[in-house]
């Protein structure tokens, strides 16, 4: 029999096999990981009034640094950073970038102007881009096909328990900090800078666990078992040059005169627009960032379909990867501004303290991101096996369900009735995400899988985080409103449900014919 034939036979229909203890304890560790990712990422919407009184910022200059210029940079190192988990060691991986998000996390607590800080909210996110990546990717070598939701979707509850602790933790810092040292404590700093530090070192420990972890046999449960790389790196610094500014030009000019030209027009291009989107806003340095972002990813699918078609084929030329893709970024625009503005808004409008806030959003958004993100998990599947198309489902519920909830809980004067409303933002829009990731994972081939994480994650972090808090920040500004800010990030709705009718229609047949596309682009037999 061909290897085709194995592969069918390997994938359709799938062996039901036990899921082995060490599997769920390994996924333990990550879970612990992602906590720690989403606590070091999600602090600055605790400490937000502070430092914008302190640093002298704006709303929409809140928005760039927890948006964008983290958002930004995790996105571009995600791309080679996708590769390396695709093609090395994939728990050194994700220890090295743990330890340097810490540390970054940690060095935040210096920071005593705003440029300062989007220097190391720029580390941070270069170091949380091998975090997910190499994740999904032990994940789905851990997990059969089956389970492949429902262990993602327990994966990235972290990110709710993660972002609920770190406001409850923020906010009893800074309070406890404040009312101990009034003038500022040791060094000098401040409550807001102890709360970094306090949360960053110890992730350095947590690298020490995650490194004693063992690295399964990439592919081998869908009885696709490949072969160590032997040069892991080629594939990581092509992908550098690839997305990375001034090195882009140098990776289309060895692609000959026209890919050069190609690259250089779209950075016209889009530098234009950044430049004119900048004069509207006046703010120069989100605009910038979003067209940095964006020829990065233009110069790095030019690039992927030159070097390797069957990914790209699979990726950029599948009308229903990016369908869901962008589709789920449309959640992530309206979930990534709620769970940051939602403390500030509480303490801002509503009068909150810090550590009632931290307690209530904190845990309300805790609880219901860990409730939602499984409940979901579990709905996927469960719908998977009934309809190929059926997690899309789950998808679309995350973007229109929380449309109600959201509107009452940014007008209303009851506290209480927030901190209730809250819960149910986390609660129906977390229970997107497994439906989405495992969609992304479904779609490729085993040695892709890495590639289309960083992928899946440029339209949550290009799309949904670069550009959600910020948008609402910008309006708040504009406005004087931080409620109609908030709001406006409503029109996601709309797209989002558009989008998703398209990826219904799509991914079943997608998923169908996966191998025979990936063959006709030139993929060994």
């Amino acid at each position: 029999m061909s290897q085709t034939g194995d592969i069918a036979d390997a994938v359709v229909p799938e062996p039901a096999k036990k899921v082995p203890a060490y599997s769920w304890y390994a996924l333990g560790v990550l879970v612990l990981v992602y906590v720690l990712n989403f606590i070091d990422r999600q602090i600055l919407s605790i400490l937000a009034n502070d430092i914008k009184a302190d640093l002298g910022l704006t709303d929409a200059d809140l928005g760039f640094l927890y948006g964008t210029a983290f958002g930004v940079f995790y996105a571009l190192f995600g791309i080679p950073l996708g590769r390396l988990a695709d093609s090395w060691h994939r728990i050194r991986l994700m220890t090295a970038g743990l330890a340097l998000w810490s540390l970054m996390t940690a060095l935040s607590g210096f920071a005593k102007n705003g440029l300062q800080l989007s220097a190391a909210r720029i580390g941070v996110g270069v170091g949380e881009a091998s975090a997910s990546p190499a994740a999904y990717s032990l994940i789905s070598d851990w997990f059969p096909k089956k389970m492949r939701g429902t262990a993602l979707a327990i994966y990235s509850a972290g990110l709710y328990i993660g972002g609920g602790i770190s406001l409850l933790i923020g906010g009893l810092i800074v309070e406890g900090w404040n009312a101990a040292y009034p003038g500022g404590g040791p060094f000098g700093l401040v409550g807001w800078q102890a709360a970094f530090m306090a949360v960053g070192l110890p992730g350095l420990l947590l690298a020490l666990w995650v490194f004693t972890l063992r690295e399964p046999v990439r592919g081998a449960i869908e009885g696709l078992p490949e072969t160590k790389v032997d040069k892991p790196f080629r594939g990581f610094f092509q992908e550098l040059f690839a997305v990375i500014p001034p090195l882009t030009f140098i990776a289309a000019s060895r692609r000959g005169p026209r890919a050069l030209a190609g690259n250089v027009a779209a950075a016209v291009i889009i530098a234009a627009i950044s430049w004119v989107m900048g004069s509207l806003t006046q703010n120069f340095q989100q605009w910038g960032a979003i067209g940095l972002g964006y020829y990065a990813v233009v110069s790095w699918a030019a690039s992927l379909r030159h070097r390797d078609p069957p990914t790209f084929k699979l990726i950029w030329g599948n009308p229903a990867f990016l369908y869901t893709i962008l589709g789920y970024g449309m959640v992530a625009f309206a979930s990534y501004s709620v769970s940051f503005w939602a403390a500030p808004y509480a303490e801002r409008v509503l009068g909150a303290s810090k550590a009632v806030l931290g307690f209530w959003i904190g845990g309300g958004g805790a609880l219901g991101g860990f409730l939602g993100v499984i409940i979901g998990g579990r709905m996927s599947d469960w719908l998977r096996e009934r309809n190929p198309g059926g997690r899309i489902f789950v998808i679309a519920f995350g973007v229109l369900a929380p449309v109600i909830p959201l509107i009452l809980a940014f007008t209303t004067e009851d506290l209480a009735l927030f901190y209730f409303l809250n819960f149910l933002l986390s609660l129906l829009g977390s229970s997107a995400l497994g439906a989405a990731a495992a969609t992304t994972q479904d779609l490729v081939l085993p040695r892709m899988r890495g590639t289309a994480t960083a992928t899946f994650f440029l339209s949550t972090t290009l799309v949904g985080l670069a550009l959600g808090p910020y948008m609402a920040g910008q309006v708040s500004t504009m406005t004087g409103s931080l409620s109609i800010g908030v709001l406006s990030v409503l029109v996601a709705a709309p797209i989002g449900t558009v989008l998703l009718i398209l990826a219904y229609r799509t991914v079943p047949e997608a998923e169908r014919t996966l191998f025979e596309r990936a063959r006709a682009a030139g993929e060994p037999a």
